[in-house]
């Protein structure tokens, strides 16, 4: 199995943290943010990963290299000049993708059956898959409707009836839907997720181990506490 990670984002909403290194490279416990995610895709044998960099990149490269100490290979798809948003950077890195692989943001920690979930894939005839959480607006704004194995809507950021659930932030993709984004272009990948819902062609699992996410200081914060619990950390 191959893993996409998104790790292009600013990180605006983590202040000086981010002034000097991408949001993915965030320390939580004494380590880059990335780490703990290849800790996790790794102890599932997970090993073949494409990081999608995008602001200073460059920090990412240096830190990980080839991956090789760290347990994984890494191969770089870099942004060089203006961003691409989600969905060119991923577009972006067409050449390096297999036919189906794991798509992950580069800033959720997610304590899920990855293997599991890309096996799925394979049953439910459909360009793309998305993991989604019962949310409710508890921890954020719920922004999908799930119905009988199926994301039937998907609106981040203005909600509304029947939006229970939320994107997990673990996908896969088939690499020909990756085809069909235009080159070149910011594009996000959220819209490639709207027209997949109303088109029925998006694939929903629920999952039910809750997520953590370091994009607000909160987020960064919940992470640290709970992974300063957990005695194999």
């Amino acid at each position: 199995m191959q893993c996409v990670i998104l790790a292009g984002g600013r990180g605006t909403r983590l202040g000086e943290l981010t002034a000097d290194r991408p949001k993915a490279m965030v320390l939580v416990g004494g380590k880059p943010f990335l780490y703990h995610q290849f800790q996790l895709l790794r102890d599932q044998g997970i090993g073949d990963i494409v990081i999608c960099a995008g602001y200073l990149g460059e920090r990412i490269e240096e830190h990980f290299g080839s991956g090789r100490s760290f347990g994984v290979r890494l191969v770089y798809s870099r942004e060089d000049g203006r961003l691409l948003g989600t969905g060119g950077a991923l577009r972006q890195a067409l050449p390096l993708l297999e036919e189906e692989f794991l798509l992950l943001y580069g800033d959720s920690y997610l304590e899920v059956d990855y293997r599991s979930v890309f096996a799925y894939f394979s049953q439910v005839d459909q360009p793309v898959l998305m993991t989604v959480f019962r949310n409710k607006n508890r921890w954020v704004k719920s922004n999908v409707c799930f119905r009988n194995g199926k994301v039937t809507a998907f609106d981040k950021g203005h909600g509304g009836r029947g939006l229970d659930y939320i994107d997990y932030g673990l996908s896969v993709f088939s690499r020909e839907i990756v085809r069909e984004i235009a080159g070149g272009e910011p594009f996000s990948l959220d819209r490639i997720y709207s027209r997949l819902a109303g088109e029925g062609r998006l694939a929903g699992l629920e999952v039910f181990r809750r997520f953590y996410e370091i994009g607000t200081p909160a987020g960064l914060e919940e992470l640290r506490e709970y992974l300063e619990e957990q005695p194999s950390r």
